[in-house]
């Protein structure tokens, strides 16, 4: 699919005003709703038409609006919005010190997080932060495999992820029975991923990230944050399905504090709308970034659950996102108490 070509909604609207201004052909779905645009910017290459009212969209442009107003194709997870409980087994994670990373603390945060309302878990292994230490594969398998294993015996119904972006730990993991593949590399880091999951009816999400987690920070020059992610990550999805995997098991992730500045974090997640030209569910992963630091001053990542949530909220605007974070009950609060006040429903 070409992605020169993009459409960004704008002028959201919920609940009743969605309704009227719906059924009165002033604004359309976004993602099949909750939300509904009033206004959009048509963008092609780096040249905008400007926002303009949706009744004014002209003719040559409808299939491209078109795409941003279908519901995500992914099939592989439960239906609508989901909290992903983030479960590090790792002993130098940047948030919570390798609290998890004994077999018996993170098979109890598991089950905790999920009684608390995770609709999915998201297990890894290897830490992917500027200056982690390096793991092989293997090693990474050491710290997740046990783990896995446990919580899909004690929670057989939850829908089970794994970040890794290396095949070996995808191969070991699926039959160990993960759900997901969650790679922070868009099955870039690892040549064997993509033929793997190929063969594979597994969920995989795609991250946006430029070079690797050593080199990214020389990485954050964008013309815009906005388009350039869309369409390298629209690269990605069209890569995934040349390769074999079927766009229905894809989601995607535009990466946030991978390549980019604190600035360009919030930058992007003003403009989430954007991704909806991808056709994909969406992982929002703001979960105590420094971004969140950088805007409130905590300088502690386990004091930055507040603007965890406030950030993470706005990828309900997209309908079925995900939202991955590592404090699961205050999340599943302001997911319930944003659907009550938008009319969208209760997760």
């Amino acid at each position: 699919m070409d992605f020169i070509r993009l459409a960004e909604p704008a002028g959201l609207l919920y609940g009743l005003a969605a309704e009227d201004a719906l059924r009165a052909g002033n604004a359309l779905p976004l993602a099949g709703g909750p939300a509904a645009f009033t206004q959009v910017d048509l963008i092609e290459g780096t040249q905008r038409s400007g926002f303009m009212p949706v009744a004014s969209i002209p003719a040559g442009w409808l299939p491209v609006v078109k795409r941003v107003t279908q519901p995500p194709v992914s099939g592989t997870l439960p239906d609508g919005p989901q909290v992903m409980g983030i479960l590090n087994l790792t002993p130098d994670s940047f948030s919570d010190g390798g609290h998890h990373s004994q077999a018996e603390h993170a098979l109890a945060a598991g089950i905790r997080q999920v009684q608390q309302g995770a609709g999915v878990l998201d297990l890894g292994g290897e830490s992917t932060r500027p200056g982690a230490l390096s793991v092989t594969p293997r090693q990474e398998w050491e710290r997740i495999g046990g783990v896995l294993e446990q919580v899909r015996a004690h929670l057989p119904d939850t829908v089970l992820s794994i970040d890794t972006r290396n095949s070996f730990v995808m191969a070991q993991a699926l039959k160990a029975g993960a759900n997901v593949i969650n790679d922070v590399s868009a099955l870039m880091h690892d040549p064997e991923a993509l033929p793997l999951l190929a063969e594979q009816d597994c969920g995989v999400v795609l991250m946006h990230m430029r070079g690797t987690p050593e080199t990214m920070a020389q990485h954050t020059q964008y013309q815009d944050i906005g388009y350039d992610v869309v369409r390298e990550l629209g690269e990605r999805v069209h890569a995934a399905c040349e390769g074999g995997i079927s766009p229905h098991r894809l989601m995607i992730d535009p990466g946030f504090g991978f390549a980019k500045t604190a600035e360009q974090n919030v930058r992007l997640l003003a403009r989430l709308p954007l991704l909806a030209n991808l056709g994909c569910r969406v992982v929002v992963g703001v979960s105590r970034k420094r971004m969140i630091g950088a805007i409130t001053g905590a300088d502690n990542p386990l004091k930055r659950d507040p603007g965890t949530q406030a950030a993470s909220l706005a990828g309900l605007a997209l309908g079925a996102s995900l939202l991955r974070v590592h404090a699961v009950d205050g999340m599943v609060q302001a997911v319930k108490v944003w659907q009550a006040v938008h009319g969208a429903g209760q997760i």
